[in-house]
């Protein structure tokens, strides 16, 4: 299968190494992934704080982008940029009155995947030969959860690495406090909201916390590091990638094995 990765900007900004796992995982299960130059942001940040006009040409340039007919599906290591093309952009194009426009979001929302979504219901996996010789305590994050519905899916596949010990996290379906600008315009209810997931994840006892957006990540990562807490915050794409003879994995858990 040919596939075009949606990289995401926290990926292009912030975590590049996420991107990079979900290739090196794909390309490792024998498919071909590429990368459309022109991609840029899904726009769900325009979306989410009413700037919708401004959120159209976005849309329209995933559309022209994500669109060829070389590739079979597309696929982002983001529940919550997957959630805004399955379920803003067509909404934004029929808004700015461009009905051909909403067509092809919507024809596209349905071969663009979360990276769980597109391991476990397109390619029917669940076993990817991963290896990840860490306690683990997993995040079901708001966007995946809600808006995408992937389930049990991420657990699934984490249930199935060599070598992990995946622990149950506390009230684990409740929003770490992120939620994108929440965090910006309400500080207070997201900071304590933060704290009571920190709570939890450190209940575990686990070494990492994992989840499958990079911005709660971030948010999770923020609170436990200012704690000082040791829990490192790995996403679920670098987890799916480690392997006992792949350099990048045995550097990867080296570096948390040194951080302990």
């Amino acid at each position: 299968m040919r596939i075009a990765l949606m990289a995401t900007c926290l990926a292009d900004a912030m975590f590049p190494n996420v991107a990079k796992a979900t290739v090196a995982l794909l390309e490792r299960l024998g498919h071909e992934v590429v990368f459309p130059a022109g991609q840029t942001c899904c726009g769900q940040m325009h979306v989410n704080t009413g700037y919708l006009d401004e959120a159209l040409p976005i849309v329209r340039n995933y559309v022209e982008v994500f669109s060829a007919e070389q590739w079979d599906v597309a696929v982002a290591p983001s529940g919550s940029c997957v959630g805004s093309v399955r379920h803003q952009h067509a909404m934004v194009a029929n808004r700015g009155g461009d009905a051909a426009l909403a067509q092809r979001a919507t024809e596209l929302a349905g071969r663009t995947y979360e990276l769980s979504e597109l391991l476990v219901d397109v390619l029917g996996l669940t076993d990817v030969g991963a290896y990840f010789p860490h306690r683990v305590t997993y995040h079901p994050t708001c966007h995946s959860l809600r808006m995408l519905r992937v389930g049990e899916k991420p657990l699934q596949l984490l249930r199935a690495v060599q070598g992990i010990d995946l622990v149950d996290l506390p009230d684990a379906d409740v929003c770490c406090g992120f939620g994108g600008t929440f965090a910006l315009k309400n500080p207070d209810v997201s900071t304590a909201m933060l704290a009571d997931k920190m709570a939890n994840v450190q209940a575990t006892k686990a070494e990492v916390c994992s989840a499958g957006d990079s911005s709660c990540l971030m948010h999770i990562g923020g609170g436990l590091s200012r704690l000082r807490t040791g829990v490192r915050t790995v996403h679920l794409a670098e987890i799916l990638a480690s392997t006992k003879d792949s350099p990048v994995a045995v550097e990867f858990v080296d570096a948390i094995g040194d951080s302990r």
